[in-house]
């Protein structure tokens, strides 16, 4: 299984925007995988669409975003037609095309036993709903699976990534439904005295328990 701070395994595959490596993709950036069991699904089209219109927000953070099912290519560009006919909304990020299984089977979405015989159903597929927010380093920050029923909370996942980047360069937490500028917990490893230095003032709760605010 893959883990927090895995590296993310790395693949080259055909996307709607050609052929990918995904590392290279990724580069020096931030990034999300998020994968859909099929194409011409409900509840992925709407994703789908949600993601299209918050693009700007990842990308202003750094971070790019990689869509994947595990239909074709003239697939996925058909199902882009419809997403922007019904969303309102253009997909430009890359849609990888897993017909084969390799990515899904290669993130732990699917058994290695499973093969696409043109018979899979969305049900059959149902675990390949996966989201990966990976760093500049290529380690796997967080990980979420959805049932087949719930449409995923994408901006949790920009939340996430605002948490993730803020304790990646500072020595903080965020507290429970932190949101970006709300005030910070300091981590147990600083003393106060470094967290004098570090923050300035800071509210002590509990000697474990320090809110600070982030400018």
């Amino acid at each position: 299984m893959l883990r927090i701070n895995d590296i993310a395994p790395n693949f080259e595959a055909n996307t709607t925007e050609g052929k990918i490596n995904f590392h290279q993709y990724l580069d020096d950036s931030w990034g999300v995988l998020f994968s859909h069991p099929k194409d011409f699904t409900p509840v992925c089209t709407t994703e789908l669409g949600y993601m299209a219109k918050i693009e700007g927000e990842f990308l202003s953070r750094k971070c790019k975003l990689v869509g994947l099912s595990v239909d074709s290519v003239e697939d996925h560009i058909k199902w882009k037609k419809d997403i922007e006919e019904t969303q309102n909304a253009i997909v430009k990020y890359p849609l990888i095309a897993d017909e084969d299984l390799t990515i899904a089977k290669l993130y732990n979405m699917l058994p290695a036993e499973a093969i696409n015989d043109g018979k899979r159903t969305a049900l059959t597929n149902a675990t390949v709903r996966s989201i990966f927010l990976i760093d500049p380093d290529k380690k796997i920050r967080m990980t979420l699976t959805y049932p087949m029923t719930t449409g995923r909370n994408f901006d949790e996942i920009l939340r996430v990534l605002d948490s993730v980047q803020l304790s990646s360069v500072k020595k903080v937490a965020t507290p429970a439904n932190w949101k970006k500028n709300d005030d910070v917990i300091i981590v147990p490893a600083v003393s106060d005295e470094e967290a004098k230095e570090l923050f300035g003032k800071f509210k002590k709760i509990k000697p474990y328990l320090r809110y600070t605010k982030i400018d």
